[in-house]
């Protein structure tokens, strides 16, 4: 589908926390599930979606979300009550059990810093929350193998990838995660290495011990890889940079900054 392809899914769905649970030292993980949710087309990979929060100091006003995140919609949203209107951020489904209408959704957690990190820290069965559905950016070409390549922000989509793979897909995963308890088990094909870098220094910047690996990293055939980098914008920038220096043709890689060091998010 791609991301600019995605961007054009129309789709608003409602739905309740259902549970919280600490997987692992950075990450919060919160299943959240309703009736709406049974509608909801799986989509696998890194089916990602615009997550609409409730509100920490008041009511939240759900009701006058649109069903596709337009710039003329975005134009709207902010010209909403700002008292009342719902924070979003842009989250990736970690899990998705339509039979169960339930979906998980893992946020990276430092205490009380950000907007969605925050919540999920402290979220109640019963919250309501809102979403905007906006596709998948990862479609396997399987002719070559397959380079993956994230900080611990990358990780959900990351993993989505690797567990929906063919199962014969071959390749490398970098992920880099604030701590070594931070990696979790990962369903990927054999012949994909999935590398867990933990940074070792705790105030380092982001992303740059996964480019640093991505960088001493040539595919066996470039012009045949696919490519997905994710996470801090200098990780994605940088990353696409080198694989298109390897020979990587810029139309087989697709790459997104969430977030930029230094700045909120």
């Amino acid at each position: 589908m791609g991301f600019d392809e995605g961007r054009k899914t129309v789709g608003l769905y409602t739905a309740a926390v259902l549970r919280r649970e600490q997987v692992t030292p950075h990450m919060v993980r919160v299943t959240i599930g309703g009736e709406d949710l049974a509608r909801l087309p799986h989509r696998g990979y890194d089916h990602w979606f615009r997550l609409f929060l409730p509100r920490p100091d008041g009511e939240t006003d759900f009701a006058g979300l649109p069903d596709r995140f337009t710039m003329k919609a975005y134009l709207r949203y902010m010209a909403a009550d700002a008292e009342r209107r719902p924070p979003f951020r842009n989250y990736t489904i970690r899990e998705h059990r339509p039979e169960a209408a339930e979906l998980d959704i893992d946020f990276v957690a430092h205490g009380d810093e950000g907007v969605a990190g925050a919540w999920a820290q402290r979220a109640e069965a019963g919250e309501r929350v809102a979403f905007i559905d906006q596709g998948r950016g990862f479609d396997p070409m399987g002719d070559g193998e397959v380079v993956l390549v994230g900080d611990e922000s990358a990780l959900p989509a990351i993993v989505g990838i690797l567990r929906d793979l063919p199962r014969d897909a071959a390749g490398v995963a970098i992920l880099e995660i604030p701590s070594a308890e931070d990696a979790q088990p990962v369903d990927a094909p054999v012949g994909v290495d999935v590398r867990w870098l933990p940074r070792a220094d705790p105030h380092a910047r982001p992303g740059e011990v996964a480019l640093e690996a991505l960088r001493a990293f040539v595919p066996a055939a470039p012009h045949r890889a696919q490519a997905y980098i994710a996470g801090e914008q200098r990780l994605a920038a940088e990353g696409r940079r080198h694989l298109v220096a390897a020979g990587v043709p810029k139309g087989r890689i697709v790459f997104t900054g969430y977030w930029r060091y230094g700045k909120a998010s």
